[in-house]
């Protein structure tokens, strides 16, 4: 099974996630460094160490920023 989000404002399908299914294993498929990234799910931020209990469900809102450093 698969599930459904709307990533960054574009719905994307993720094969590998069903529900249930969390935030962190969500990152964890992005490939994204966890201390690296802040995200707001269906227009809440959500702590870091919430990511494993925040549950994600067919069709949640999720925006996420991933930091770059970088300059003088």
């Amino acid at each position: 099974m698969s599930l459904t989000l709307v990533l960054n404002g574009q719905t994307r399908t993720f094969a590998t996630l069903s529900q249930p299914s969390s935030l962190d294993l969500l990152i964890a498929e992005l490939a994204l460094k966890g201390d690296r990234v802040a995200v707001e799910h269906n227009g809440e931020i959500v702590p870091r160490a919430a990511w494993p209990q925040t549950p994600l469900t067919e069709g949640d809102r999720l925006e996420v920023v991933h930091f770059v450093g970088g300059g003088t």
